[in-house]
């Protein structure tokens, strides 16, 4: 146990491989990286000094970084990128002229920081699908059940198991199609230099700016992008990141939808999420079994949809070509949001793979509930066989109001207003009619809209929970 600040997220929420994605070593390792691709490229398009002799030497000590001297210089020169450029000289003696040559800090921190946001996006991308998989298969297995839907938390009409749960993978649909959008437009940064322009490049290749220009691309595809940013100032726009915390915002409030509605389904003892046959509920009420993986996607959600509003600000308050401000702020906010994103969704996947179905309970719900209902398609039969809707609409109200111990359909039968439909009565109390469309809804859905998305991302599929506590 440690005397000092760790983070949550490394003890307690976040996967491995989202951990690892924003590690110090997968940091300052792209670093290298990045440092190896320009000598590469610089040498290739003509800068003679550069041989490779020096880029073997690079290439040697990609991953062992020196650490404890990086630190020592950062300390010393107030500044990380020097601090590491220093550490990577002293192992390379050969090539530490020419390591960073031409570049800017942001060359190392806004490139990896986009390299990541990449490789995040599609881990990311990799769980929603897993998610999504498992409640249609949820979806699917319930789709004709009935069960009471609500508006404004009050009993409506009646909906299906199945249906209810597509309302859920609607929104998580529309957060695929925008996690995918936002990784199918990321780009690189490339090499541009101390306010964008390319002077430092353009110097070094003494006036060609074709040389520069494939400068730019080689790099950019060496690192895995098909193409840069036209234009930037020394860093990428900021809105780049801003829509990306903005997807990782949906992400966030479809998950506490879902929680929402689990929660009250839990209290309503017609779902629960899944509970471990040691776990505990409270450590006073041994009979309790709270939903605290719902509330815990309830509560990283909050974090991740606040973390939107500071990317935001970041944007919007950037001075012409480079200001300083939003370092320490990404620093934070990138990481984290994408660790309580990830959080969130192993959470919501081992909740949407355990779903607890009460169907007797659901029964007797509905079944309390069906004299109610019943009065809808009741007053639509009446008006059929010739009665005024606004009054019979009256009747039915006046007498809700009266009725106590489910005897409404009991005192409408009895009503004269209700006299030319008083022998359909008995067929009124089967839930299955009311629930509309909502099996061919759920069908319709899972073919035409979950599984084209599904479709392509079958080797995505059989990710596990990596919930700890």
């Amino acid at each position: 146990m440690t005397n000092v600040y760790t983070s949550p997220f490394g003890e307690r929420y976040s996967s491995k491989e989202m951990l690892q994605l924003f590690s110090p070593d997968r940091k300052f390792r792209t670093w290298r990286r990045l440092w190896i691709a320009l000598a590469r490229a610089e040498k290739k398009l003509g800068i003679k000094r550069i041989t490779d002799g020096m880029i073997a030497e690079l290439e040697k000590h990609a991953d062992d970084i020196n650490y404890a001297s990086a630190r020592a210089h950062e300390e010393r020169l107030k500044h990380d990128v020097m601090g590491h450029i220093h550490a990577y000289m002293e192992q390379c003696p050969t090539a530490k002229d020419i390591i960073h040559l031409g570049a800017t800090s942001m060359y190392v921190v806004d490139n990896t920081d986009l390299i990541l946001m990449r490789d995040a996006l599609d881990l990311l991308e990799r769980q929603l699908t897993n998610v999504v998989d498992a409640l249609a298969k949820f979806a699917k297995k319930y789709a004709s059940v009935p069960t009471v839907a609500f508006t404004h938390f009050q009993p409506a009409q009646f909906t299906t198991v199945g249906k209810r749960a597509c309302l859920w993978l609607y929104d998580l649909l529309l957060d695929l199609d925008e996690i995918a959008l936002r990784r199918e437009q990321l780009k690189f940064l490339g090499v541009k230099g101390t306010t964008g322009t390319q002077a430092s490049f353009l110097e070094l290749f003494e006036g060609d700016e074709e040389k520069v220009r494939k400068l730019d691309v080689a790099v950019t595809r060496e690192m895995g992008f098909r193409e840069s940013y036209k234009v930037s100032g020394q860093t990428y726009s900021r809105k780049v990141d801003s829509q990306i915390m903005a997807a990782l915002s949906g992400i966030a409030q479809s998950a506490h939808k879902f929680s929402n509605d689990l929660r009250l389904l839990q209290h309503l003892r017609e779902i629960q999420e899944p509970f471990g046959k040691d776990q505990v509920g409270s450590s006073a009420m041994a009979y309790k079994r709270n939903p605290m993986k719902s509330e815990r996607i309830a509560s990283l959600s909050r974090f991740v949809i606040t973390l939107y509003t500071n990317a935001g600000f970041t944007a919007a308050s950037q001075w012409f070509e480079r200001t300083l401000d939003d370092s320490a702020g990404k620093r934070i906010v990138v990481p984290e949001a994408f660790l309580a994103t990830d959080a969130i969704l192993q959470l919501y996947l081992s909740v949407a793979s355990g779903l607890d179905v009460n169907r007797e309970v659901i029964a007797g719900n509905v079944q309390e509930q069906i004299g109610d209902i019943a009065t809808e398609n009741l007053l639509m039969q009446a008006v059929k066989a010739g009665g005024n809707r606004q009054d019979l609409h009256e009747v039915i109200r006046k007498h809700k109001m009266e009725s106590k111990d489910g005897d409404l359909l009991d005192r409408l039968k009895n009503d004269e207003a209700f006299k030319a439909v008083r022998g359909r009565f008995s067929s009124l109390l089967k839930a299955e009619q009311y629930v509309g469309r909502s099996p061919s809804q759920v069908r319709e859905f899972l073919e035409e809209e979950v599984e084209p998305r599904l479709a392509p991302r079958r080797k995505a599929l059989g990710l596990k929970s990596e919930v700890k506590v």
